[in-house]
């Protein structure tokens, strides 16, 4: 194929979109250029279809490269990519997540998507990805029924507006901001990082992080988030029309006589009582499942088996619409807005954790445990996007029992991940500064028990945990999960507090964490095609309900953090010294800062800007910062104090004062009389009374013992 370039407005700059025979064995591949940032994306589909499997075998890979940002990146030991960072797995699922509902669910043939950043600049890859993928997928002939955009939409204020309502910032002078850099997002004015995708005029994917925005904001950003979604949708369709591939057709399966005779004699008549039993959750409806299972053990093709699986679950499917949407009928029988029971406690496994809490929202469980650290603990971060320290880590873990399973315990994957991030995402805009609180802070969500959002529950149980362990948050934060079961654009009906078989059928996945004051996180995804800002205006609404209805059930637990931390977390201490004095503090390759570690057991961090963190036990602290103190203290001429003899020479003595600073005593200072030797009067290891007499131009210190003490000698020999 020869070289054929694309170019298009987006957001007030150029964006390049070039098809050329570097990658000419993959069915698709386009390179999008948008600044200095370049992303390649690869499509690639199996010729045959994967036997025996019961789902749709997507497969989106996101790669970071250290050669993007033109630096060597990595470890001393490691420069080499390896496994992939937080960063680019979060990437790789908004890739994911955006174009999976436009493929098949019935397709078993592998497919697999690679984003790869070959050049990253101000603007960040993972908008371009959403698009690269997109186009690939659009040119190949791998059945996907595309085009998707996506946009990122800023919100910047001047400092005079930081802390003021939403409304307030964008009545006075905040802006929003279409696809703004990494400078512009790294400021502590940025309020809201809005990330959108669509197709048709339908939002079928959602990434917020904000700084407490009033949902109504949040919605004018995406109506203005549309308006370049659908000029990309346009530039999309002119490359498709030009270029694109004709599209492979794969039929959707029949399911088998055997296996509708089967579902009729042995599921049928108990079908409807199992799924809407008011249990459907973890219990009849798994029974159910486990029944069928069972009866098609007779089939003998996997194929067929395979088949009959995805039967059952679309008449699941079927049922569960057809009676939330015409009957109002939810499975565990509740209202179309109402929580399942909620628990909130605090503190109560031991007193050497720092701050725990516990979360229930119906059958959904999660315990949070807090743990403060030295600024020195903070995560360091040296990946392509990001080179940072971390100081607030929130880890989510979902182990199999949380379901009722048996499976393989310990490591990370890319939902637990995802989860975490979003749990971390929505906690941030109410934690202390580091000059107010220096700790470094780590979160550890245990999924206790699932059935329904424990990301959200995350949220909640993490505010707990932080008030408990007396962390000043500006306020808690309360998360929850709203579904959709969508007929049409006028018929469908938005549910509260999703679970089970509404979460796993439901059409999408809304889920908004924040405070009393406004929205600190979003993430929203859909089985279909996509929803109206309209329907998200509703579900906006439902959702800022039942946060406050759960807010005010965690308040009545605890409602403001502890006065004080953990009597088991460390104590620290900050004092500032002068940037030029640092080194004197550390001492050739560390040698001093060593020795006052070791004799007081303390941690010390120093800033470059001269900020020390002393952290430990509170004696511990105090001696370290005594130390450092006398260490970096400025003498001044008149200052009086006892020093250590160190060294005798004939023209004078050496003394150390506190800190370990040295000067002189010259001979003629010592006593009020001519003396042959200072060794006559002095020797090394006395402790004699000085007075600073003066400081020379090169800052060496000269003490005098006979101008504060003249007699000091005579009265040590009697």
């Amino acid at each position: 194929m020869e070289k054929k370039i694309f170019t298009t407005e987006f957001g007030g700059r150029e964006l390049t979109v070039e098809f050329n025979n570097i990658v000419d064995q993959a069915h698709g591949s386009c390179l999008v250029k948008y600044g200095d940032t370049v992303v390649l994306a690869t499509a690639v589909m199996t010729k045959e279809a994967k036997e025996g499997t019961g789902f749709f075998p997507l497969i989106v890979d996101f790669e970071e490269k250290f050669y993007a940002t033109g630096k060597i990146l990595g470890s001393r030991f490691q420069k080499r990519e390896g496994r992939p960072t937080d960063e680019a797995i979060l990437s790789g699922r908004i890739v994911d997540r955006t174009i999976r509902p436009f493929f098949d669910n019935w397709i078993r043939n592998e497919i697999q998507v690679v984003l790869t950043v070959l050049s990253i600049g101000e603007d960040d890859p993972d908008i371009l990805a959403v698009l690269a993928a997109s186009v690939a997928l659009g040119t190949s002939h791998i059945p996907w029924n595309g085009p998707v955009s996506a946009v990122r939409i800023g919100l910047n204020s001047s400092e005079e507006t930081v802390g003021q309502t939403s409304s307030e910032v964008l009545g006075k002078n905040g802006n929003f901001e279409i696809n703004p850099t990494y400078t512009q997002r790294n400021t502590d004015n940025y309020q809201l990082d809005l990330l959108i995708c669509s197709k048709d005029d339908k939002i079928n994917m959602i990434e917020i992080g904000s700084n407490e925005i009033s949902e109504e904001e949040i919605l004018k950003g995406m109506g203005l988030g549309k308006i370049e979604l659908q000029k990309l949708q346009k530039f999309q369709e002119k490359i498709f029309k030009e270029i694109a591939k004709e599209k492979i057709i794969i039929p959707k399966p029949k399911i088998s006589k055997k296996t509708l005779n089967l579902f009729k004699e042995k599921i049928e008549s108990i079908f409807m009582e199992k799924l809407f039993s008011g249990n459907p959750g973890k219990g009849d409806l798994s029974h159910l499942v486990t029944l069928w299972k069972k009866e098609i053990d007779v089939l003998e093709d996997p194929n067929e088996k395979a088949l009959a699986e995805d039967y059952l679950q679309e008449e699941i499917d079927k049922a569960i619409h057809k009676e939330i949407i015409h009957n109002k009928k939810r499975p565990d029988h509740r209202k179309m807005d109402e929580l399942r029971p909620l628990l909130a406690k605090v503190g109560g496994i031991s007193k050497i954790l720092h701050g725990s809490g516990l979360f229930y929202r119906g059958g959904t469980h999660v315990l949070s445990v807090l743990t403060l650290g030295a600024p020195g603990d903070a995560l360091h971060i040296d990946s392509m996007e990001t080179q940072m320290d971390k100081r607030f880590m929130l880890h989510y873990n979902f182990p199999p029992y949380s379901v009722g399973e048996v499976g393989r315990m310990g490591g990370t994957n890319r939902r637990m991940i995802g989860h975490g991030a979003l749990a971390e995402k929505a906690l941030v805009p109410v934690l202390p500064k580091k000059e107010d609180f220096p700790y470094t802070i780590r979160l550890v969500a245990e999924s206790l028990a699932s059935n329904g959002s424990t990301s959200m529950a995350s949220v909640c149980a993490g505010s707990l945990a932080l008030m408990d362990g007396g962390v000043p948050i500006k306020r808690p934060v309360a998360g929850i999960a709203s579904g959709l079961m969508m007929e049409s654009e006028k018929k469908y009906v938005i549910l509260t507090d999703i679970q089970g078989p509404e979460d796993h059928h439901g059409d999408m996945d809304f889920k908004v964490a924040g405070t009393e004051i406004g929205v600190t996180a979003v993430q929203m995804d859909v089985k279909i095609a996509g929803v109206s800002i309209n329907i998200l205006k509703e579900a906006f609404e439902k959702a800022r309900t039942a946060r406050l209805q759960i807010l005010k059930v965690m308040k009545e637990e605890i409602a403001s953090p502890r006065p004080n931390i953990s009597e088991y977390a460390p104590h620290i201490i900050s004092i500032k010294i002068k940037p030029d004095q640092i080194g004197l503090v550390i001492g050739t390759g560390g040698k001093t800062i060593k020795e006052i570690k070791e004799k007081t057991g303390a941690i010390i961090d120093i800033e470059d800007d001269g900020t020390v963190y002393i952290t430990g036990k509170k004696e511990a602290c105090e001696e370290a910062k005594k130390i450092i103190e006398e260490m970096t203290h400025e003498y001044k001429v008149g200052d009086r104090m006892r020093a250590e003899v160190v060294k005798v020479a004939e023209f004078g003595v050496f003394v150390k004062v506190s800190g370990g600073t040295e000067g002189l005593v010259h001979i003629s200072e010592i006593v009020p009389r001519r003396i042959q030797s200072a060794g006559e009067l002095i020797k090394v290891g006395d402790i004699v009374p000085v007075v600073l007499k003066e400081i020379d131009e090169r800052g060496r210190l000269k003490f005098s013992i006979k101008d504060i003490s003249p007699e000091w000698f005579d009265v040590k020999k009697s």
